[in-house]
């Protein structure tokens, strides 16, 4: 049994995939709240806002709200307000409108095609081609060479490089799909230059998690199907790690890791038992 108070849970591959719950999730984390543990959803997704993501997990019948979440654009607008306040800065992703969450950037809006450099309500708005910050989030279709290049162009010409994660791909209900580490590789070899990570598995992401909880590194857990950003990242961080085996998990991946985790169970339904919760035995290695 692991005695912690507060439990952080990525989403993506530990509690659903393709936004469809895993077997047993849902019931898992409902019994994690009847416990009275503290919960945070921490994610590199950014395909969705927090107000989106809370909406479909609760449809799914997940007990959270907006507030629980922690997602990657939310870190990257509080690391550009401390790292570079008003800097202009030019946003490549894609999927859904992920503005809402990056309040106070002041994003551009390119005056071509490109609609994915563009700016939300909440953020200040510049029609402008030099920035100073080019922004990376999820891959999809709007990786498409004019977008990567005109990043590249940026990058040239002074920019400097943020990116929200490093994943090189995730689980769909299709198989893995590439996610944009596949090609912020190319970007940063190409302009030599190295980009600064906000979102899992930089140290100040999980800071943020656990300011965000209230809570010591040594009273939290993480559980992650990504054995080095989500779990040997959050050990790093002084937190202990457990390891699902869905999602993106392979058993090579696993094998030639940096280090090894915590624990390891065979999906998010365990955890309640590893943590003491219910009845029966955790499928866990310890």
């Amino acid at each position: 049994m692991v005695e912690k108070r507060a439990v952080l849970v990525d989403i993506d591959g530990v509690l659903t995939v393709s936004w469809k719950p895993l077997p047993g999730a849902v019931e898992a984390l409902r019994e994690i709240r009847r416990a009275g543990l503290r919960v945070a959803l921490v994610t590199n997704t950014t395909s969705r806002t927090r107000a989106s993501i809370a909406g479909v997990l609760t449809g799914a019948g997940f007990p959270v709200t907006a507030d629980d979440i922690l997602t990657a654009p939310t870190v990257t607008a509080a690391y550009l307000a401390r790292h570079c306040p008003g800097a202009r800065c030019a946003l490549l992703n894609s999927g859904d409108d992920i503005r809402e969450d990056l309040t106070g950037v002041r994003l551009t809006v390119d005056d071509g095609t490109g609609s994915d450099m563009a700016s939300g309500e909440d953020a200040d708005v510049d029609v402008d081609v030099d920035v100073d910050v080019v922004i990376v989030g999820g891959a999809g279709p709007g990786f498409d060479y004019v977008a990567l290049n005109r990043a590249f162009g940026q990058l040239q010409r002074g920019a400097r490089l943020v990116a929200m994660h490093r994943n090189l791909y995730w689980r769909t209900d299709e198989g893995l799909q590439l996610d944009s580490g596949a090609f912020l590789v190319g970007l940063e070899r190409a302009a030599r230059r190295e980009a600064e990570i906000t979102g899992k598995p930089s140290a100040a992401f999980f800071e943020a998690a656990l300011a965000h909880l209230g809570v010591a590194a040594g009273d939290a857990l993480m559980v992650g199907d990504d054995i080095e950003s989500d779990v040997l990242a959050a050990q790093r961080a002084g937190i202990g790690g457990v390891l699902v085996r869905t999602g993106k998990y392979l058993p090579e991946t696993h094998r030639a890791a940096s280090g090894s985790p915590d624990h390891v169970v065979d999906s998010f339904a365990d955890l309640p038992a590893l943590l003491g919760l219910g009845e029966g035995t955790s499928s866990a290695q310890q």
